[in-house]
C-alpha cells in the first residue's frame, strides 16, 4: 500500500503562515484546524521567514536568489574547466620537442 503524500498550494502555505502570526494561536492550534502536522506549520513559517513572497516556488523549482547562485556555481565550474585545459596547452606548447 503506497502513501500519497499531500501537496498544498503556495496561498494555502501563506495563509497558513499568517493565519499564526495575526491569530496568535500555537502552532499545534492551526494545524489541528487546517489538518495538518504541526511540524509542517514550523517548517512553512520557518520558509516564509527566510525567503518572504518568495517562499514556496513548487516543486523542482528554487528562489530567484538560489537559482542565480545555481548558475554563478555552474559558470565557475566551467570556467575553472577552461583554465585547467589552457594549462595545458600552455605546458604542452612551452615544451621544445625533441
Amino acid at each position: 500500500m503506497t502513501k500519497t503524500k499531500k501537496v498544498y498550494t503556495k496561498e494555502f502555505k501563506i495563509e497558513a503562515v499568517r493565519l499564526l502570526e495575526r491569530t496568535g494561536k500555537s502552532q499545534a492550534e492551526i494545524a489541528d484546524e487546517l489538518g495538518v502536522a504541526s511540524s509542517t506549520i514550523c517548517r512553512w513559517n520557518k520558509e516564509y521567514g527566510e525567503d518572504g513572497e518568495d517562499a514556496f516556488p513548487g516543486k523542482g523549482n528554487l528562489t530567484p536568489e538560489k537559482e542565480h547562485i545555481r548558475q554563478l556555481e555552474r559558470e565557475n565550474e566551467i570556467l575553472k574547466q577552461e583554465r585547467d585545459i589552457l594549462k595545458k596547452a600552455v605546458a604542452i606548447f612551452s615544451h621544445p620537442s625533441r
